[in-house]
């Protein structure tokens, strides 16, 4: 049975699946992930359910079976695969590393290179989150300044009671509220590609793996110079949807080391200073606004998808609201078709003054 929800912008349709017999639940499972041998270990029937969306780094599904059941998958060969534990347990194992899982206590990292089981109870709720091998480890290359030529060897099983296990929960629930919100994330490509890199950053630091001495290792500052490419990078690049991890890609350096760089040089972190190149562009906009045109619409352009929070990013920066500049504006235009030039009313205006 399939209950289609409304499609969300930007992404594939968000579809609810659901099933009462295994081969129903096999094929949803093997569309959405990969094909896998089920069997059930419960006299009862499945009482399946599916939920997921795709998003351009991953997938991310929440899951339920309702019965004791198993997989046995494949190796996924291009893919990370991670499951969240929310309710019930599972039981997992790939090759000689077998581990536990309990609701919202532990999670599951599976590696692509061999087959893996997982046996759930009756009771047990998951995310399960499938990761493109390009997209897990380009992001640990960013946060490493450093290039990665060889699979991520996940711990099977991890912490998620821990306080830094519980913060991966809350990104990934914030990431799935906004993919299924009508207007939210989905159709912002500029926020949605943070948030992504977020979650995917957050399962690097939280789930143990055999490359995390590339992140643990002190580096130092970037140089003057790396800082002056990362800020070029973000000028150039404001409209698309640029994170702090491609800036350092961009100066070539780690992300501590670019982190460091722009604390001693600028004050502020990266991604504080492409939110204020992109709040530059949005008063840009607004000065040279047409008559009709709405301040959420060019917050939006610039990837800001709360209003409250955009206009107090605006208020801190030029030290006056949005709607005060579209004000200001009007009034100076005014002036001008008068014949009476007014000054406009100052904000602090944008700070580049780094000079290399």
């Amino acid at each position: 049975m399939t209950q289609q929800a409304e499609a969300i912008p930007g992404t594939d349709p968000a579809p609810i699946r659901e099933a009462h017999d295994l081969a129903e639940a096999r094929h949803h499972i093997t569309t959405v992930y990969i094909p896998h041998e089920l069997t059930s270990h419960d006299s009862r029937p499945l009482d399946f359910r599916l939920a997921y969306l795709h998003s351009r780094q991953l997938t991310l599904g929440h899951v339920r079976y309702g019965a004791d059941v198993e997989l046995l998958c494949p190796p996924m060969r291009s893919c990370y695969h991670v499951n969240l534990t929310l309710a019930g347990s599972t039981q997992v194992r790939q090759g000689k590393r077998s581990a536990a899982t309990d609701g919202g206590r532990g999670g599951a990292a599976f590696g692509f290179t061999e087959p893996y089981l997982v046996r759930w109870n009756p009771d047990a709720v998951q995310y399960a989150i499938k990761i493109p091998r390009t997209a897990m480890e380009s992001q640990l290359a960013a946060l490493a300044g450093r290039p990665v030529d060889a699979p991520i060897r996940f711990d099977l099983g991890f912490d998620l009671s821990s306080a830094h296990g519980q913060s991966l929960l809350a990104a990934v629930r914030h990431l799935q509220a906004e993919l299924a919100r009508p207007g939210g994330t989905a159709e912002l490509p500029l926020v949605r590609a943070q948030l992504e890199s977020y979650v995917i950053s957050q399962m690097l630091l939280v789930i143990p793996h055999d490359r995390q001495d590339l992140l643990t290792t002190t580096g130092r500052a970037a140089g003057r110079t790396h800082v002056r490419i990362a800020m070029e990078y973000a000028d150039e690049h404001a409209a698309e949807p640029i994170t702090a991890p491609d800036l350092a890609r961009a100066a070539c350096v780690s992300m501590r080391a670019l982190q460091v760089g722009f604390r001693d040089e600028l004050g502020v972190s990266p991604g504080t200073y492409i939110r204020n190149v992109r709040l530059d562009r949005a008063r840009q906009d607004l000065l040279a606004r047409t008559e009709g045109v709405p301040i959420s619409e060019i917050a939006h352009r610039w990837g800001f998808h709360h209003l409250g929070r955009f206009a107090e990013h605006y208020r801190r920066r030029f030290g006056c609201l949005p709607s005060d500049t579209i004000v200001t504006e009007k009034t100076a235009r005014s002036s001008v078709e008068l014949g009476r030039v007014v000054r406009p009313r100052a904000g602090r205006e944008p700070d580049h003054s780094f000079v290399p």
